[in-house]
């Protein structure tokens, strides 16, 4: 009985809490403060993220800087050549590099597809050479300037050159032999 008469009494009274009537566009701007209001706490939560890594990502790349940088350093400065153990053993250096691009700027000029086998040879035998002249400086630094290593940095550079002048040579045995077969064809 009492819920009938509840319903009876909203039934008649139906119209009159209808007091206002909301400006137009009022859903609409609720609506937009809404998505405002769960934009804003969006935004929040990603600047409240990135503000707490963006400390550590600093510190994590100023670490990896030094690493990289220590690494450089200490490979660069420690590994000797001849040029590190007197001022006469750098213009030695000097000599024996300054010669051997002479000779390979020879050998380079008479490149040709008789000698291109002869030339490829010369070449993996001076990246040997160049892998153990490598291994020398090494052993250099290790060995604080041994004489026995400086001697076989020397020994290398001659090497090389050796080679580059064995190599000019053959070239030119080439170059002989075939201009002789070319001038007993045209005897013929």
């Amino acid at each position: 009985m009492k819920e009938d008469n509840m319903h009876q009494l909203f039934e008649k009274f139906q119209h009159d809490f209808d007091v206002e009537v909301p400006s137009h566009g009022h859903k609409n701007r609720f609506l937009d403060k809404l998505k405002e209001q769960n934009q804003m706490q969006g935004i929040a939560v990603t600047k409240t993220s990135k503000r707490l890594w963006k400390p550590f990502l600093g510190m994590a790349a100023s670490i990896v800087l030094l690493v990289v940088l220590a690494i450089n350093f200490n490979t660069e400065s420690d590994i000797q050549d001849l040029a590190s153990v007197s001022p006469e053993m750098a213009n030695t250096q000097n000599f024996f590099t300054s010669v051997i691009a002479e000779e390979l700027e020879k050998i380079n000029n008479e490149r040709t597809p008789e000698t291109e086998a002869l030339i490829k040879d010369a070449m993996l035998q001076m990246k040997t050479l160049e892998t153990q002249y490598n291994q020398l400086k090494l052993d250099l630094t290790e060995s604080g300037n041994d004489k026995r290593v400086i001697h076989a940095m020397i020994d290398n550079f001659g090497n090389r050159i050796n080679i580059l002048k064995s190599v000019l040579e053959n070239i030119e045995g080439i170059k002989t032999f075939k201009l002789n077969n070319n001038e007993t064809i045209t005897t013929l």
